[in-house]
C-alpha cells in the first residue's frame, strides 16, 4: 500500500460557517417558539439543518507541522492529509495521526556473539522517521514498536557478521572500522523498515565491549599483540641501525673487522637497541684482540 495524498478544506472558515448555521436554525426555532412566527415545517427543517451541522463539525480536525492524518471510510483508505492546521474532511472519515518528524531510538545492550564465537556487549542508536504514513498506519500493526525490535534483530545480525578486532590486512571489525559498520547497519534496517514505510537516516554503534566473562583475557591478549608489535618495531629498525653501523666502518675505514668480531659486534648492539632496560657498558682497556 502506497500513500495517497488528498485535499482537505481549510478548517476556520468551515468552522464560521457551521456556527452561523447552528445560529441561525437557533434564531429560526427561537421565533416560531418564542414569538409565534411560523409553523411546524419551519421548526422541523431548522431542527435537520441544525443537526446537519452539528454532525459536520466532526469532520474538523488540526494536523500540527511535520505531521500527517491517514483518513479511512468504513475501513477503506481514502488518502493522507500533509496540510497543516485546522482542516475539514468528511465527518464519516476515520482520522489517525502520524508524526513524520525525525525521531531517535537507542537499543539496549545485547550479548551477542561475535563471527570468531566470543560473547560481546552491543548497543546502537538509530535516527529514523516515518516517510510513507500509510504504509506505516496498514503495512504494521504498530510501526514504532516495528522498529524497535527490528533494529535490534538487524544489530544482532549484523553483529555476527563480523569479529570484533582485525585479525587480517584488510578485514572489517567492529571495533576498527565504525563508519563500515554504521553503513552495514543501515543497510540491515533500510531492508526490515521499508514496508513500514519507514527511512532510516542514520545508525551508529553507541556501545561495544567484550562480555565480563571473557574482558580481561581479551584484554590480556590485546596487550600482548601490542607487545609483539611494538617489539617487532624495534626490532626492525635495530637491525637497520646495525647494518648502518656496518657500512659505516666499513666506508670510513676505521677499524677492520673479521666475521666473528662483526657477529660480535652485532650481538653488543642489538642487545642494547632491543633492551628494555638501561645497559652497562663495559670498558675494555688492552687490546682488541
Amino acid at each position: 500500500m502506497k500513500e495517497n495524498p488528498i485535499r482537505s478544506l481549510p478548517g476556520i472558515p468551515v468552522l464560521l460557517a457551521l456556527l452561523a448555521v447552528l445560529l441561525a436554525c437557533a434564531y429560526a426555532i427561537f421565533t416560531v417558539v418564542v414569538l409565534g412566527d411560523g409553523g411546524g415545517p419551519r421548526v422541523a427543517g431548522a431542527v435537520l439543518a441544525g443537526a446537519i451541522a452539528a454532525a459536520c463539525l466532526a469532520g474538523l480536525y488540526m494536523v500540527e507541522p511535520n505531521q500527517s492524518a491517514v483518513l479511512s471510510l468504513f475501513g477503506k483508505y481514502v488518502g493522507t492529509v500533509h496540510d497543516n492546521g485546522l482542516r475539514w474532511n468528511n465527518p464519516f472519515f476515520s482520522k489517525r495521526k502520524v508524526s513524520l518528524r525525525v525521531r531517535n531510538f537507542e537499543s539496549g545492550k545485547l550479548k551477542v556473539n561475535e563471527l570468531d564465537g566470543s560473547p560481546i556487549e552491543i548497543a546502537a542508536v538509530v535516527v529514523w522517521k516515518v516517510v510513507d504514513s500509510a504504509e506505516a498506519v496498514f503495512n504494521v500493526d504498530d510501526y514504532e514498536s516495528f522498529v524497535h525490535i527490528q533494529s535490534e534483530a538487524a544489530l544482532r545480525a549484523m553483529a555476527t557478521s563480523y569479529p570484533y578486532d582485525q585479525h587480517e590486512d584488510g578485514q572489517i571489525s567492529l571495533r576498527s572500522h565504525p563508519a563500515e559498520i554504521s553503513d552495514r547497519l543501515k543497510e540491515h534496517l533500510d531492508e526490515r523498515l521499508t514496508s513500514a514505510g519507514v527511512d532510516v537516516l542514520d545508525a551508529r554503534i553507541s556501545h561495544l565491549a567484550y562480555a565480563p566473562e571473557i574482558a580481561h583475557a581479551m584484554l590480556q591478549r590485546q596487550q600482548a599483540n601490542a607487545v609483539v608489535a611494538a617489539r617487532a618495531r624495534i626490532v626492525a629498525g635495530a637491525c637497520g641501525m646495525v647494518e648502518m653501523a656496518l657500512a659505516e666502518l666499513q666506508k670510513s675505514g676505521v677499524v677492520a673487522l673479521d666475521e666473528e668480531r662483526k657477529a660480535a659486534m652485532v650481538s653488543n648492539l642489538l642487545v642494547v637497541l632491543c633492551g628494555d632496560r638501561g645497559t652497562q657498558p663495559v670498558v675494555n682497556a688492552g687490546s682488541l684482540y
